[in-house]
């Protein structure tokens, strides 16, 4: 908290940097107390709605206890100018120190509470909020009615409407307020908050928002106002849609709205507590309606990162297997070219073996652009493939890490047909789904480790590639969940390859599945280009 308190005013002195946002504090302290004293009770500083204290809590946050001479001023001049002081120079000064000392302590608890965290940014944060704020609220509001019915200012018949009154409006004040000027209290917060409003859903938002306010209080007449269910509509909108940011706008503008409404159409006659607990529900409905859409968003945010990082690891092996061959061709025709200098031959033969060199040197650049354009853009290059040499050169890679654990790897007869499709990307599928069976097999006893490779033509021109191994197979609580993100039944996988390798075949107008059997079943779809009636051994 206390790197988020830097000066406001950069250049000017030690002093100046806290005094100056200490006097705008105690302007702006005096303008929220003015605006929102309404429906005083007894002349007293209890009223329906106080969002000055919402102002003193992000104060505080911000400076720690520096904040509670310019809160204690602020408190003061409020009784002076705006109430004119009923309770007479002692009581207000004592009063106001009370109060100081009340809010300071919820401060304090909350910078305890946020010291290295944002407030707003979970549902957990957002309930140890609430929990503060109520639980601090409802505790000062007790000790400050009571300390004035001791000193005289409150009858006693009026101390239980005094506390509900104060201490409902503290909390409606503060839970509708704060969020919103926590936000425009960080330069972060000011920006992002500037996208928001500026986009023109805000504009469309806050058109509902005011037609629902007139439908509700077009007509002010004593206190029905039955129909306040309206006001969700615009909450839920700038939540859904916003998350917090948004909610944290609309919440104030609809508090403002009803607290304008009642003060300017002098309703005096609508049920205050029904004002205050309308405000409340609306404002905390929008928060944690708000705070789930910005967690997911940014679950969403970190799980796409952590794919990405995913793909970047299971395409590194495509990346290795596809430069190994143009590498070991340069190695071999820079020996050759070796060979031929050393003997004194710098005829055709050299040029040939230069030549190829070029070609292999190509072939890997292409390689590696055609990987970067798939990290960047998901740009797949698309050509027509063999199945039965895809399949192969795939096979190819694992027959000697299958042959020290004795598994028996089998492919199918392949009939003659192609696809459309990136080789790279539909390469990795087969190697992750090979790759899975080999683990799979791993467990059974040596004679009866068994890896197949088969493939049918379903009939609705597609071709069904099926890799089979004699595991223990998927079970049912397992295939509810296999294609998610971060499961996986091996100890150092991420569980993250089926789910690449489902979202590949998907690009190319496939599907990709597991069947539950006592053994290993995955296949997957893909559109043909054109089939042959030969075979490929």
């Amino acid at each position: 908290m206390e790197g988020d308190a830097a000066p406001f005013v950069r250049g000017a002195p030690a002093r100046l940097q806290v005094l100056l946002p200490a006097l705008g504090f105690v302007a702006l302290y005096l303008l929220f107390d003015s605006v929102s004293y309404i429906n005083p009770l007894f002349g007293l500083n209890i009223t329906p709605w106080n969002p000055d204290p919402a102002l003193g809590l992000v104060f505080w946050l911000r400076y720690g206890r520096r904040a509670a001479l310019p809160w204690f001023c602020a408190l003061v001049l409020g009784e002076m100018l705006i109430r004119g002081m009923p309770a007479g120079l002692g009581a207000t000064l004592f009063c106001s120190a009370w109060l100081t000392t009340g809010y300071g302590l919820i401060g304090e608890a909350l910078r305890r509470s946020f010291r290295n965290s944002a407030i707003f940014d979970s549902r957990r944060r957002l309930l140890t909020w609430l929990a503060i704020v109520i639980g601090g609220a409802v505790a000062n509001d007790i000790l400050y009615v009571s300390m004035l019915r001791l000193t005289g200012l409150l009858a006693p018949q009026h101390w239980l409407i005094a506390m509900t009154r104060f201490g409902i409006g503290d909390i409606v004040g503060i839970t509708v307020s704060m969020p919103l000027l926590w936000i425009l209290s960080s330069r972060e917060g000011r920006a992002r908050l500037r996208a928001v409003v500026l986009d023109w859903e805000s504009a469309a938002i806050l058109a509902l928002a005011v037609g629902m306010l007139w439908l509700v209080f077009g007509i002010v007449a004593g206190r029905e106002f039955k129909h306040f269910y309206f006001l969700f509509p615009p909450i839920i909108w700038a939540a859904s849609r916003q998350g917090l940011y948004g909610t944290a706008c609309i919440a104030f503008v609809l508090q403002v709205g009803i607290i304008a409404i009642v003060k300017w159409a002098n309703a005096s006659d609508i049920a205050v507590f029904e004002l205050q607990m309308l405000g409340t529900v609306l404002a905390l409905v929008g928060y944690f309606v708000g705070t789930v859409v910005d967690e997911q968003r940014q679950v969403a945010e970190e799980l796409k990162h952590t794919l990405r990082l995913a793909a970047a690891g299971e395409m590194a092996g495509a990346l290795a297997h596809e430069l190994n061959q143009p590498m070991t061709a340069l190695s071999v025709y820079g020996k050759a070219c070796e060979h031929l200098l050393a003997r004194g031959d710098t005829g055709p033969a050299l040029t040939d073996a230069i030549h190829k060199m070029i070609v292999e040197s190509g072939r890997a650049t292409e390689v590696v652009r055609r990987l970067r354009e798939f990290f960047l853009s998901g740009a797949m290059q698309i050509e027509t493939l063999e199945v039965a040499t895809l399949v192969h050169e795939s096979v190819a890679q694992f027959e000697r890490q299958c042959a020290d654990p004795a598994v028996r790897l089998t492919v199918a007869p392949i009939a003659r047909m192609a696809i459309d499709a990136d080789r790279l990307q539909i390469e990795l599928v087969l190697r992750n789904l090979l790759a899975n069976a080999v683990d799979a097999v791993a467990t059974r006893a040596p004679g009866r480790r068994r890896i197949d490779i088969s493939t049918d033509v379903p009939g609705d021109g597609t071709i069904r590639i099926s890799v089979e191994d004699s595991g223990a197979g998927v079970s049912g609580n397992v295939a509810a969940r296999l294609f998610e993100p971060f499961v996986s039944s091996k100890s150092s996988g991420l569980g993250l390859g089926l789910v690449l390798s489902r979202a590949i075949v998907e690009a190319h107008g496939g599907k990709l599945w597991a069947e539950m059997a006592d053994h290993g079943i995955f296949r997957f779809v893909l559109p043909l280009a054109e089939m042959g009636e030969d075979s490929v051994e």
